[in-house]
């Protein structure tokens, strides 16, 4: 099978800052119980004419150019969103279109798990056609939130995070785990605005076309499948906990990334996170956390990088990469 080299990354944030501040007067409650709950101080918020498109464009810009590369370059583009462009055609075009890609493109929608499966079907990918594969991670979940909501409007962030996957004889992918379970399916929804629930102006009155949420029962099943897969692919891999370098989880909440670690023996000396200031930015918030880490030189090559999260639906999946990789 053919292998790859991470050859680029980039990210794009908005510049509009919401603080916790502004999100805590809004509720009258104060700064720290928005912090003690999430472990966020700031989030960035889309401002008019910005969308998930424009965001993934930058980012996607930014890591071609670090990969040295153009558009013209890419065989296969996947875009990661659960907070489309529109409903048809799919996000991934207006991107394609505005970034000059050569080659396919198409979404995937797993919510927050959805830049760990792109990141698994991109290795699929390059192992059928080894050309080069743009892979970004952007939502606008400020745009779902209803403002009234105060359990999301605390976690809710926006985002764009990409990278560039080059075809190399080398193996970066020691081991990876997907799943979902549709039963949990109620537990974080938007009701109106599909085939189950066409949007009318009866939906839109109840206010069906935002997003809802059961947060106990997100919290329990978070930690419980996301617990789950990093077990299975460290497993699959025969590495202990101690051994990863680096652990990049989806930034969702600190809580449950506390947690997480602690049912898994993960050394949180070793955690990646930049939750406190751009909040839960679902899809974007692994690769805006690892262009970070990168662009800073956290990670050397040799080294052992962790991605794990989850998403409504329930999704879940986890992938243990060898930064520089091995030989195949």
């Amino acid at each position: 099978m053919t292998g790859f080299d991470i050859t680029g990354w980039g990210m794009s944030v908005p510049g509009r800052v919401v603080t916790s501040v502004e999100i805590a007067d809004r509720f009258g409650v104060t700064e720290d119980w928005v912090v003690s709950r999430c472990g966020i101080r700031e989030r960035r918020f889309v401002s008019p004419g910005e969308t998930t498109a424009s965001l993934a464009v930058e980012a996607g810009r930014a890591a071609l150019e670090r990969a040295g590369l153009t558009g013209a370059d890419i065989a296969h583009l996947i875009v990661a969103s659960a907070t489309p462009e529109q409903l048809s055609p799919a996000t991934s075009v207006f991107v394609q279109h505005e970034l000059g890609v050569a080659g396919s493109a198409h979404d995937v929608n797993a919510e927050c798990s959805g830049f760990v499966y792109g990141l698994v079907t991109a290795a699929g990918l390059m192992a059928l056609d080894p050309r080069p594969i743009l892979l970004i991670g952007s939502d606008t979940h400020s745009l779902t939130i209803n403002p009234a909501d105060r359990d999301l409007s605390i976690l809710a962030g926006d985002g764009a995070g990409a990278i560039v996957l080059t075809p190399s004889p080398n193996n970066w992918m020691l081991a990876w785990n997907l799943g979902a379970d549709g039963s949990r399916a109620d537990s974080l929804k938007i009701q109106a605005g599909g085939s189950r629930m066409p949007t009318t102006e009866e939906t839109v009155r109840k206010g069906l076309h935002y997003s809802e949420i059961k947060g106990n029962e997100i919290y329990l099943n978070a930690v419980r499948y996301t617990v789950r897969t990093v077990r299975a692919t460290l497993e699959s891999a025969k590495v202990e906990p101690g051994e990863v370098d680096h652990i990049l989880p989806h930034q969702a909440n600190i809580r449950i990334i506390n947690s997480i670690l602690n049912h898994t023996g993960l050394p949180a000396d070793r955690l990646i996170t930049n939750l406190e200031r751009y909040g839960n930015t679902a899809s974007a918030s692994m690769p805006i956390a690892l262009t970070e880490a990168l662009d800073d030189g956290r990670v050397s090559d040799g080294e052992l990088l962790l991605l794990a999260g989850f998403g409504a639906g329930m999704t879940w999946g986890s992938v243990l990469l060898k930064w520089g990789g091995e030989p195949t």
